[in-house]
């Protein structure tokens, strides 16, 4: 599987989000609490550049995660800049089979890609809770990257040391992005 085409469409659905928040939103808490809406913005782009710098040749825990400072009314061109750069270095289609480091280890490029997937797709719910979005995320991107986290991570696997909490009850009939947020310990 190429995760490239999910890895845009993911970005795209971001790009939607990024563009309902304002400056007034962005000391807002976050369903990954951890993060204000201004972290959170930040350590997603960085995740972008992350997977970036991966396709670039670097190593994961060569660089941050979290964007140092951008100017609070330029959130969506930092997604452009840390976007373009993402899809130039995973353009060529031999990275996918490289071995890459990751924060979780070493593994395929592509295998690394559906990672940064499942992450993008999890922090653009937690953005859109935070800025009361009202628009339909995409719920493909949802059950997907459901999917990648029950493999990645199991509900009878030890989540100590993981940035996971205990995995939460939802409702049978919840979307994919509340049975998501729950598997990876957010409260939905």
């Amino acid at each position: 599987m190429d995760p490239r085409p999910l890895y845009l469409r993911t970005l795209d659905q971001l790009e939607t989000v990024f563009a309902k928040v304002t400056p007034a939103d962005l000391d807002r808490p976050t369903p990954c609490t951890e993060y204000d809406l201004r972290a959170l913005l930040g350590h997603v782009i960085g995740g972008i550049h992350r997977i970036a710098y991966i396709g670039e040749g670097g190593r994961a825990l060569d660089i941050s995660p979290n964007v140092d400072r951008v100017d609070d009314t330029d959130w969506s061109g930092a997604l452009d800049r840390a976007r373009a750069r993402a899809v130039t270095a995973w353009a060529d289609d031999a990275k996918l089979d490289r071995i890459v480091e990751v924060p979780w280890g070493e593994m395929p490029g592509r295998m690394a890609m559906v990672g940064y997937v499942m992450e993008a797709v999890t922090h653009t719910w937690d953005i859109a809770q935070a800025v009361a979005l009202d628009a339909a995320l995409d719920e493909e991107l949802a059950l997907i990257s459901l999917d990648m986290a029950q493999k990645a991570l199991p509900a009878e696997r030890s989540r100590e040391g993981l940035p996971f909490g205990p995995l939460q009850a939802v409702p049978a009939d919840a979307n994919g992005y509340a049975r998501l947020a729950a598997w990876l310990g957010r409260a939905v």
